[in-house]
């Protein structure tokens, strides 16, 4: 028998599943798998200055993580620090959209995933950086100005690739297919956020469509390239903890160090 105070779905206390801790999560889980991702990345992008870029992007997106899942820690009052919500949390437990967590493609599906997940993100920081919560109003500010460069950066190279030569072209359009299931998602009303919006801590996913579009559109027209058309089937429920057999994997592999060796310091 449990009372309405006790534990209760991804290691958040009840009244707290749905509400603004919830959000924080969700945003933080996002940065924190894509930083994952994209740490793939190193040694493996078409030239070394990629190799870099794509590892600082990532640690942009590790930093806003780590204050974000130390809010989280803070609201929860249950004793947890970041460390602990990022590797002692099971797969079902991450509110994480889907399009961050999808194995890493070739370079011009990565473009084309960057290019919609930091156009949300410059979208989304935009508006909470008049949040209720100083301290979420405050990551807001400063990781605006990181997500600035991540969307300067995958608009670059997705008009450099789409308005390239033939093979770049196609390639680079085949990666805006191969994520097109994934971005209505990102704009997805779930209880957390609607709590959230509703206390001015955080803003409707749906309120950030628009603006997200807006400019991918604009750099997709740039690229000579197409957006794809709505596909038939769109992925659902990272915020409710369900996932891909993908992110299994990425947490076994984020994971593994710190449950194999719990309280190493180095």
């Amino acid at each position: 028998m449990t009372s309405d105070a006790s534990p209760a779905v991804g290691g958040l206390a009840r009244d707290a599943a749905s509400g603004p801790t919830a959000y924080l999560l969700g945003l933080a889980d996002d940065a924190l798998v894509y930083a994952q991702r994209l740490g793939e990345w190193m040694t493996r992008a078409p030239q070394i200055e990629e190799d870099v870029a794509l590892g600082n992007i990532g640690l942009d997106l590790l930093g806003q993580a780590r204050a974000l899942l130390t809010r989280v820690g803070e609201l929860e009052g249950a004793g947890r620090d970041e460390d602990d919500l990022a590797y002692l949390r099971d797969e079902r437990e991450f509110r994480n959209v889907h399009l961050v967590e999808r194995p890493r493609g070739d370079f011009g599906q990565e473009m084309a995933r960057m290019l919609w997940f930091s156009s949300y993100q410059h979208a989304l920081y935009s508006a909470l950086t008049d949040s209720a919560d100083d301290v979420l109003a405050a990551v807001a500010a400063k990781a605006l100005k990181e997500v600035d460069y991540h969307r300067d950066h995958a608009s670059h190279w997705v008009i450099r690739l789409g308005d390239g030569t033939e093979v770049s072209h196609d390639r680079m359009q085949a990666g805006l297919e191969a994520v097109a299931p994934y971005v209505a998602e990102l704009g997805d009303d779930d209880a957390a956020s609607v709590a959230a919006d509703k206390d001015g801590v955080g803003i409707l996913p749906s309120s950030l469509v628009e603006a997200t579009r807006r400019h991918v559109e604009a750099v997709v027209g740039q690229a000579t390239l197409q957006l794809p058309e709505q596909p038939r089937w769109r992925s659902r429920g990272g915020r409710e903890g369900i996932h891909s057999e993908a992110m299994g994997y990425l947490l076994a592999e984020m994971q593994h160090i710190h449950r194999s060796h719990p309280g190493a310091t180095w």
